[in-house]
């Protein structure tokens, strides 16, 4: 019995790539069936179109079939099962399809796969069956299992979104929680892509806010090293005098207080990949460490004297122009070129475009109501006053501002008067079609942690881990 949990779970926890999950399930389907080719299609709104995804289909990139077109189109429009016997010629079949491929059909078995509330939003499709004259009603059943499992899939992926009848744009698959599809996206996911699955050091830059960590996290879950552990260190959320402690560990008797050894982060991060957050604040003693750690994969935990290697890729992130620390003298140039790489610079938000703006709000609505197991929409003035909003705080701001118009919304639609944003809302217009900024990233940040931490009844460990910060990082951004 084939049970494609694992790959769920897989989704659900890591930053893939879409079409490397989606073909691993297609060719369990394929393989259960006993059928010579597996094709999953997922239902384009936007465009009207089936879609082919994760085909076993070498001679062509994609089919796109419009609704009733063909035997997919023909599921997918009516939801029912279709079963071609081996030989016959089915007058719903696509000959412009085999056309193009030189393929020969002789049996086919489609299902409509569902989404939870029922509709259509894709067809499972297996051909020609080994050494049978076609798919029986044993076959059928077990099709129809793994279309469900298949819906499943999805949902826990970043396509849920999309596939809903009210999206806006065309299908977009990219690495899984990675959204967007502007040209400056575009250029994230292809350097990703070609950077993923190397030990080359890679620079992620980006304004606070934009999606550092998720890009380094994509990094990590889609190299050879994703088994491994994933370790982070913010280098701005701890006293220049515990960061060299706290990336290389100590030896016992190393100062007053050290009763025993303790692992730093390089050393747990031994096999899998150590992520610098905010690079730029590392202070100057411990970056002429982490160049020798970087040249020569060798360290020394603070009061030892014995060299240890580590097997470790590296990743870094900052919001600061390393150049000009460089050119003050608060950046070793040494270590600035050693870091660079490979650069990924993640674009803000504001110059990422409507079209990526609506994908996102989109992809937040979707977790916010699995989290609050309660619909979650919007009213087409509060998309417009989303839309009107300059963004300074980027995707985490926009993720923010959802979740709390969510949660005092009690399951209502959306508008303005929800959006807050501190005290005031977000701008309803936009004068001469520019972008109007209400109140700065600091303001936005301190009024959201003040509210998450109300939350849990002034907890600040579990504000601080609610909000995926250390609780120096909490305090700072608390002005205490």
């Amino acid at each position: 019995m084939v049970d494609l949990r694992a790959l769920r779970r897989r989704l659900s926890r890591r930053r893939v790539p879409l079409d490397d999950v989606l073909r691993e399930a297609v060719d369990q389907v394929t393989d259960a069936l006993d059928a010579d080719r597996g094709t999953l299609y997922l239902l384009d709104h936007a465009r009207g179109e089936l879609v082919s995804r994760a085909a076993i289909l070498p001679e062509i990139k994609e089919i796109r079939l419009k609704l009733g077109e063909g035997v997919a189109g023909h599921v997918a429009a009516h939801d029912v099962v279709l079963n071609v016997p081996n030989g016959t010629r089915d007058s719903r079949f696509a000959d412009r399809v085999d056309a193009v491929t030189g393929y020969h059909t002789r049996s086919l078995l489609a299902v409509p796969i569902h989404d939870p509330d029922g509709a259509v939003i894709g067809v499972l499709q297996v051909l020609n069956r080994k050494e049978a004259v076609g798919f029986d009603r044993p076959c059928e059943f077990l099709l129809r299992d793994l279309a469900t499992q298949i819906s499943e899939l999805l949902a826990a992926s970043s396509l849920a979104s999309q596939l809903r009848p009210d999206h806006a744009h065309g299908l977009d698959f990219h690495f899984n929680g990675i959204v967007g599809t502007s040209p400056g996206m575009r250029e994230v996911t292809r350097r990703l892509s070609l950077a993923a699955d190397t030990d080359a050091t890679v620079l992620v830059r980006g304004e606070t806010g934009t999606g550092k960590a998720l890009v380094a996290r994509a990094l990590h879950d889609s190299s050879r090293r994703a088994d491994g552990p994933f370790v982070q260190l913010d280098c701005a959320a701890l006293p220049d005098t515990l960061v060299e402690n706290e990336l290389f560990g100590h030896v016992r008797g190393a100062y007053t207080g050290a009763d025993r050894d303790a692992p730093g982060k390089v050393a747990a991060a031994d096999g899998g990949t150590l992520f610098l957050d905010e690079i730029g604040e590392l202070p100057l003693p411990a970056q002429a460490r982490l160049l020798r750690l970087l040249q020569e994969r060798r360290w020394q935990p603070v009061g030892g004297h014995t060299d240890r290697t580590a097997d470790v890729r590296f990743v870094a992130a900052t919001h600061r122009d390393l150049a000009s620390l460089v050119a003050r003298g608060a950046f070793r140039e040494d270590l600035y070129y050693r870091l660079k790489v490979v650069e990924i610079t993640v674009p803000p938000l504001r110059e990422r475009g409507a079209v990526d703006l609506d994908r996102l709000i989109d992809h937040f609505r979707v977790q916010l109501e699995r989290r609050l197991e309660r619909q979650v929409s919007l009213t087409p003035e509060g998309r417009r006053a989303l839309h009107a909003h300059a963004w300074p705080g980027n995707v985490r701001e926009l993720q923010h501002l959802l979740e709390s118009a969510a949660v005092l919304s009690g399951g209502a639609p959306i508008g303005p008067d929800l959006l807050l944003v501190g005290g005031g809302s977000v701008a309803t217009t936009a004068p001469d079609g520019f972008h109007t900024t209400l109140r700065s990233l600091e303001e936005v940040e301190r009024d959201y942690v003040r509210w998450v931490l109300d939350q849990v009844d002034g907890n600040k460990s579990a504000a601080a881990r609610a909000l995926g910060i250390g609780r120096n990082t909490l305090a700072r951004k608390l002005g205490d």
